[in-house]
């Protein structure tokens, strides 16, 4: 079996040097290749605010586009907005079609909703998630509870594994080692 591809991409605050990326793909770097992204507003040099979701869904579609000849398996993911958009192009929100090869989804912090608006649900595309997804979220996360994200997760056609980092908030501070192997682990199972 070809080696897998993972692609990752940063929350909307950060960028793709953040070090839980690069501690992903340290981890990862001896069973896979890792592509750690930007997104455009990043590469412009701006810091925020972000750029609208079809420009950084039509973002993480160049950079498909651009390893498009490797016959491994993939996975998409990454902290935040960046794994919310990688599942809205796995979920093809975009009618762009679907991700060759795709084999999985790592989401790092979803953030199911902005902080105290829990009316304002980023989940519309999880039913047609059709591909495993590993959840690593922390328990104080004010972007979703546990309860919240479990039930809407229950909603995907594809399988669902949560992870949850008790007292970690939406940042995950500190627990970088620990997400990576958790990582590792699923990727490895997937990819298998």
């Amino acid at each position: 079996m070809a080696v897998p591809s993972v692609l990752l991409y940063p929350g909307a605050g950060s960028d793709s040097n953040h070090p839980r990326l690069v501690e992903i793909e340290a981890e990862l770097g001896r069973s896979a290749r890792v592509d750690r992204h930007d997104f455009p507003y990043r590469k412009a040099g701006r810091k925020g605010p972000p750029d609208r979701a079809p420009k950084l869904m039509a973002s993480i579609r160049g950079d498909l586009a651009k390893i498009a000849r490797r016959r491994s398996p993939l996975v998409l993911g990454g902290h935040s907005m960046g794994g919310r958009m990688a599942s809205m192009v796995a979920a093809d929100v975009d009618g762009e079609g679907g991700v060759k090869n795709l084999a999985g989804l790592v989401l790092l912090a979803y953030p199911l909703h902005p902080p105290k608006k829990p009316d304002k649900l980023r989940v519309e595309h999880f039913p047609d998630i059709t591909v495993p997804c590993l959840f690593i979220s922390g328990t104080r996360d004010d972007f979703g509870t546990a309860d919240e994200l479990e039930r809407w997760t229950a909603t995907t056609t594809g399988s669902v594994e949560h992870v949850w980092l008790d007292a970690a908030r939406h940042d995950l501070k500190g627990r970088d080692a620990e997400i990576a192997a958790h990582v590792v682990t699923f990727v490895t199972r997937i990819t298998a």
